[in-house]
């Protein structure tokens, strides 16, 4: 997932010319092309580059970011932009952190705390936005529920027995059972296998801190004993193994401890078959219909050290965190305003929030909505389908998460997304992004990315991306779902420095501005598995905002 600046190419600085437009000058720069001439980066990343690696530049970092940095010194430097509010439909967002405080949405039409709806849009006290879920933190996944709707009917039946009429149900209700009795076998194999590691690690580890008096010892120390014991030579290789996965046996003990939890949690919550977590919310989830008393204006969430918000946190870091402020980390966009939506639990999320959390962004004001999640089973995607109709026609682009699978989508379907399965768009500003990796080369997409030269639209940075997490953290996270708020990011700018561009126009510039290349690139991890970066996604790009915002002017005037 890398370079040495190229020689062939000469990249203009912006220059300013007067007699322009409307009174704007003309954005004169040349754009980032032909980058497969560019030689591979040799050194790894330092932690410096690697914590802003996604605003980099090509040609003059040798680091595949979307040239974030070179925007903003050569294209944005003295120009002004407008506010432009980006819905972040998520796990709640930290609103008080030192770097998004400044910039979370408030609803200037709604009196705080007087539990009146002022702004008559049906939300109660809605200052920053809305949270559908209530009290909810965890959740199953829908395939569980599938099971719990559709078990007492057909548990126990043969397909012989199963009228015409109920085949269908009956064959999503199989496939729910053969995905639910594989995740629970895996999670209770994760659990055991972690387990036993820990339990050989942990003395393992004790007896070689006795010994070095440290507990931060390394690989080299390891090495470096003398004469080591029979039982010291298998601590000696099990430790040395267990430091290829950490800088520090007890970073790596904490890892472990934390996939153990992931997996118990996943056992209790995600594949509970007794409990109703719904049941908190008291509303009728398959009714869209059913509003009454649904939700809060609490859109961190409830819990009181907010680890339920981390996601929805970092989506909002990468997307708009404060620009040049001297703390933390900058997002993409530097005059983005997040109104905060909160429908995303610990598990698959509920169609009729989804739906109901698209058409309020839009119905207060958003221009660009985050979607940074997704499931693989939904009982009624046409609420979401037609949100996404209702966004498209008030010019509101979605930029959504193509997801962690390694899948080829033009194969499998996701939700939510903009086609029916017959390759025709329900709406025209609807995006899905796929994640690239920081080595530039056979390694760009990330092993866990999902593509499809269909239903992926484009890629953008998603591993290893520094953002905000709760109560003033910063943390590295990966996946498609940073991805796309970098994108999210990328077309707020061009919305704020070009308001008179649509939303589909958006969506144009960031498909057909990217940067290509025909550099055969693995898929899913697997070696054996490679095509060409430019067949497995609708555009064959990574998203550049330096080359975005040169099309964006062009495309104004």
């Amino acid at each position: 997932m890398n370079f040495i600046k190229a020689s062939l190419f000469t990249v203009a600085t912006a220059a300013l010319l007067s007699g322009c437009t409307g009174g704007v000058a003309p954005i004169v720069s040349t754009p980032i092309e032909n980058i497969d001439t560019l030689p591979l980066k040799a050194q790894p990343l330092t932690d410096s580059q690697l914590k802003s690696w996604a605003a980099a530049d090509l040609l003059t970092d040798t680091i595949p970011g979307m040239s974030v940095d070179k925007a903003y010194n050569e294209i944005l430097k003295g120009r002004k932009g407008q506010k432009v509010i980006v819905g972040v439909i998520d796990s709640g967002v930290d609103i008080e952190h030192e770097d998004l405080k400044d910039v979370i949405w408030t609803n200037k039409d709604e009196i705080p705390g007087n539990g009146k709806d002022d702004d008559n849009n049906g939300y109660v006290d809605d200052i920053h936005g809305w949270n559908f879920l209530g009290d909810i933190i965890a959740e199953n996944m829908e395939y569980v529920r599938y099971m719990k709707k559709l078990g007492p009917k057909f548990e126990g039946k043969t397909e012989a027995s199963i009228s015409a009429t109920d085949r269908a149900d009956f064959d999503i209700y199989k496939k729910a059972v053969a995905e639910y009795e594989k995740d629970v076998a895996e999670a209770n194999g994760v659990v055991q296998q972690y387990t036993q590691i820990l339990a050989q690690v942990k003395p393992a580890h004790e007896a070689m801190a006795k010994k070095f008096g440290k507990e931060d010892y390394t690989k080299e120390d390891l090495a470096g004993i003398q004469n080591p014991s029979a039982d010291e030579q298998q601590q000696i290789g099990m430790l040395s193994q267990m430091l290829n996965f950490g800088d520090s046996i007890p970073e790596v003990i904490k890892e472990i401890n934390g996939g153990i939890d992931y997996y118990k949690g996943r056992l209790t919550t995600h594949f509970n078959m007794e409990t109703n977590f719904r049941e908190a919310i008291g509303d009728n989830p398959d009714d869209l219909d059913d509003k009454k008393g649904y939700g809060n204006n609490d859109v961190d969430g409830p819990d009181p050290k907010e680890e339920d918000a981390l996601h929805g946190t970092h989506v909002a870091g990468i997307i708009a965190a404060k620009r040049n402020n001297g703390i933390g980390m900058n997002g993409v966009a530097d005059n983005a305003e997040i109104m905060v939506i909160r429908a995303v639990p610990d598990g698959d999320e509920y169609d009729k929030d989804i739906a109901l959390a698209i058409r309020y962004a839009v119905d207060n004001g958003a221009k660009v909505i985050n979607t940074s999640f997704g499931k693989y089973y939904s009982p009624h995607p046409e609420w979401v389908w037609d949100a996404i109709k209702y966004a498209s026609k008030k010019d509101v682009l979605i930029v959504n998460a193509a997801g962690n699978e390694a899948y080829d989508l033009d194969t499998i379907q996701v939700f939510p997304n903009d086609q029916k399965g017959t390759g025709e768009e329900i709406g025209d500003t609807f995006i899905t992004i796929g994640a690239l990796n920081y080595d530039y080369g056979s390694e760009m997409v990330a092993n866990f990315s999902n593509y499809g030269v269909s239903n992926v639209d484009a890629f953008a940075p998603g591993v290893k991306i520094y953002s905000t997490t709760p109560l003033n953290e910063y943390e590295y996270l990966q996946g498609t779902s940073m991805a796309a708020p970098a994108v999210a990011g990328v077309a707020a700018t061009i919305r704020s420095y070009f308001p008179k561009l649509s939303a589909k126009q958006v969506k144009q510039i960031l498909m057909n501005s990217g940067l290509t290349s025909k550099t055969p690139v693995i898929l899913g991890g697997d070696a054996s598995k490679q095509s060409n970066f430019n067949t497995i996604s609708n555009s064959g790009k990574m998203v550049n905002l330096y080359n975005a915002l040169i099309m964006a002017d062009k495309m104004s005037r």
